[in-house]
C-alpha cells in the first residue's frame, strides 16, 4: 500500500468493500431471492450450525453483530420456523437458541451454494497465493482487533447524522 493514499482506490477498506459488494451480492441474492432470509439471518443460521445451541448474547458475539440487530433477526427466524427458543431452567430470562429441522435443512441446502461462490472467487489464486492470502487476512484481523482495543474514537450517532 502506498505511504500516502491519493484516492479512494488506494484504500484497503474501500477495495475490500467493493469486493464484498460484488461477491457478497451473489450471496444476498441467494439468501433473499431463493431462501427468503436476509444476510444477517444467514449469518445467525450458519453460526448456530457450526457452534450448536447458544444463548442470544453468545450468538451475537459469535456472529459479530450487535444485540439489538441480533434480537430482531432472531425474532424473524423464529417466526419463519427456522430457529427455536428454549428457556433455561435456572434463569427464565435466559433462552437457548437452536436451529429447527427446517433451519438445518435450509443450512444444508444453502451452505454448499455459498461455499461454491467462495471457491469460484478463490480459484484465481494458486495454492501458494491462497495460503499467503489466508495468512495476510489473519494478520490483518489481528491488527484490526488490536487497533479497536486501544482506539479512542467517538461513538457513532446515526440518528443525528454524526
Amino acid at each position: 500500500m502506498p505511504d500516502a493514499a491519493r484516492s479512494l482506490d488506494d484504500l484497503l477498506l474501500y477495495k475490500l468493500s467493493r469486493l464484498f459488494s460484488v461477491a457478497g451480492g451473489m450471496v444476498i441474492r441467494l439468501c433473499e431471492g431463493r431462501f427468503g432470509i436476509t444476510r444477517r439471518e444467514w449469518r445467525l443460521i450458519v453460526t448456530l450450525a457450526s457452534e450448536g445451541p447458544l444463548a442470544s448474547s453468545r450468538l451475537a458475539e459469535h456472529a459479530q453483530l450487535d444485540r439489538a440487530r441480533t434480537s430482531k433477526a432472531i425474532g424473524s427466524l423464529v417466526a419463519k420456523g427456522l430457529l427455536s427458543r428454549t428457556r433455561t431452567t435456572g434463569d427464565r430470562r435466559q433462552v437457548v437458541l437452536q436451529l429447527t429441522e427446517r433451519g438445518t435443512a435450509l443450512h444444508t441446502e444453502l451452505f454448499p451454494l455459498v461455499w461454491d461462490i467462495n471457491a469460484r472467487l478463490m480459484q484465481v489464486l494458486d495454492a501458494d497465493d491462497s495460503a499467503r492470502f489466508e495468512d495476510c487476512l489473519a494478520r490483518l484481523q489481528v491488527q484490526a482487533d488490536a487497533m479497536v482495543a486501544v482506539a479512542d474514537l467517538p461513538k457513532a450517532d446515526r440518528r443525528r447524522g454524526r
